[in-house]
């Protein structure tokens, strides 16, 4: 049996919907073109999910197994890393072999308040307005979440859009990050060229499939995520390696040119 269909358009934050061409992106502003488009993730990257955030993820994800496929804890808690580990998101397996409400799994696995729980770098609202240029959430975190985090970190009218894990399905199947099928998707609707886009991003396999994609990447080396870590040096694939947003302003290693 097929996985139902959930897929939405990605959610404006301040902006009215571009206007749409006949090819069904977006059509570019000259005076846009000139400008790099950052498209960020979310977890460790704008916030520090280390502080407390990543527990309560954990915690949730587990009930919402127990919950939905009615396992006790062990066999719960298996079952979402097994599906994590082959295919980068709990939420495709189940999906993909049980047929889930995928909508009633991720309210069920966020819901809780991030108020307390979200630590994030001094002044963020004030230097990702000043980093020039356009900017995208890109994040495989369910929407709801992603919003409430950016509205409590005071910077969800930075983001011209948001992609949650939601958005991320397309030809009748979830692709979220690393998919370089899915950067290009996205590129595709906000009438991107690869050359002016940079995914800012705290894990390395996003990354490679994002320069797969023929997009520029910067790293945010950040001590707590499980997901930077690998062999010492920064991989080919990354032009820039940060330790917050605002190294970005810095421009002490500019990235690459187009």
């Amino acid at each position: 049996m097929r996985p139902r269909k959930f897929h939405f358009p990605r959610i404006r934050t301040r902006r009215a919907r571009p206007h749409l061409g006949q090819s069904g992106t977006v059509a570019l502003n000259p005076a846009q073109d000139k400008q790099p488009v950052w498209l960020f993730d979310l977890d460790n990257t704008l916030h520090d999910t280390s502080y407390k955030i990543f527990p309560a993820i954990n915690v949730g994800m587990t009930a919402a197994v127990m919950k939905t496929l009615d396992l006790d804890e062990a066999a719960a808690s298996e079952l979402r890393t097994h599906y994590y580990r082959r295919y980068g998101a709990t939420l495709l397996g189940l999906v993909r072999h049980h047929n889930i409400d995928p909508h009633a799994f991720l309210q069920s696995s966020h819901a809780f308040d991030v108020a307390p729980l979200v630590k994030a770098e001094r002044g963020l609202r004030d230097k990702l307005n000043r980093l020039p240029g356009r900017k995208v959430l890109v994040t495989n975190a369910p929407l709801h979440y992603a919003r409430a985090v950016l509205k409590h970190l005071g910077i969800l009218r930075c983001f011209d859009h948001l992609w949650g894990i939601e958005q991320m399905q397309f030809l009748g199947r979830f692709r979220p990050k690393p998919s370089a099928a899915l950067m290009r998707h996205i590129l595709a609707h906000e009438g991107i060229h690869p050359r002016r886009a940079v995914l800012v991003e705290d894990t390395v396999e996003n990354l490679r499939g994002a320069r797969k994609a023929g997009l520029r990447t910067v790293h945010v080396f950040h001590p707590g995520s499980p997901f930077g870590r690998g062999k010492s040096g920064r991989p080919h694939f990354v032009d820039l390696r940060v330790n917050c947003i605002g190294d970005l302003l810095l421009q002490k290693r500019p990235l690459r040119s187009v």
